[in-house]
């Protein structure tokens, strides 16, 4: 597998490199490779959809005016997601979103209507929460446990000190499981 994601990196360097050059297929290689990835790190800032679209079409096209200042060897996907979240905060200072549950998460096969409807309302609870969390703490939370980065890259895509990852990161799990804990007892 490591070499397999060497070679894809190596793939992606080269998109970005001709990218650099003003090659826009190479730009639509990686709008096709992170499209997805990108449209899911708004929408979980944000919480609606519309708006995760509208941001994350926003996002590449300040990655393409702004690819030329990527420095050689580093991660675009990095630095595309630093890139979105910037634009997802400027996008919920702009306008209150309007909240939507469905389409961004994948329906269970579950025959069992009962179930699915506890399980929906906890992924519902679940996300009003995470959207309920100070932008900072919920930028970490998101990145880490929906995306999978490292503190390392967390670190590289909010610009911040690897110890204020870990720190931020704990407080949001720690907010996280107070306010779910809270919503539980009320109910």
């Amino acid at each position: 597998m490591g070499s397999l994601q060497n070679g894809r990196d190596s793939e992606e360097q080269d998109w970005v490199r001709r990218s650099q050059s003003g090659d826009m297929e190479a730009f639509n290689e990686l709008v096709r490779c992170y499209r997805l990835p990108v449209i899911d790190v708004v929408y979980r800032m944000c919480g609606d959809g519309a708006l995760a679209e509208d941001s994350a079409q926003e996002a590449f096209i300040r990655a393409w005016q702004h690819i030329r200042c990527l420095r050689p060897g580093s991660s675009f996907r990095n630095w595309l997601f630093c890139i979105a979240i910037n634009v997802a905060k400027d996008a919920l200072r702009q306008e209150k979103p309007t909240l939507e549950y469905e389409n961004m998460e994948q329906l269970s096969d579950s025959s069992n209507p009962e179930s699915e409807l506890i399980r929906n309302s906890s992924m519902r609870m679940v996300r009003e929460t995470i959207l309920s969390l100070p932008e900072t703490s919920r930028a970490v939370l998101i990145l880490r446990e929906y995306q999978g980065l490292s503190y390392r890259e967390i670190a590289d895509v909010l610009e911040i000190p690897k110890g204020t990852v870990m720190s931020r990161l704990s407080y949001a799990r720690q907010l996280l499981a107070d306010r779910l804990a809270n919503i539980q007892e009320a109910a």
